[in-house]
């Protein structure tokens, strides 16, 4: 581990992928589906401070 870490210290991270490229097709579909999926949840705060999700949908009470 101490070696991994040197060696890091001195090379960088292994994975160096540019994040200025442009999206591909398949990249802006792939987006759009999860960002539809995350728009199906709401995080709901309990009294203590913690979180939990559940669905928006008010039929479904598997989660509440």
């Amino acid at each position: 581990m101490r070696a991994t870490g040197k060696l890091r210290a001195i090379f960088g991270p292994a994975n160096r992928s540019s994040l200025v490229h442009e999206m591909t097709e398949e990249n802006r579909q792939l987006l759009a589906r999860r960002e539809a999926e995350s728009q199906q949840w709401e995080t709901v705060r309990r009294p203590d401070g913690s979180t939990y999700v559940v669905s928006k949908n008010p039929d479904d009470k598997s989660l509440r």
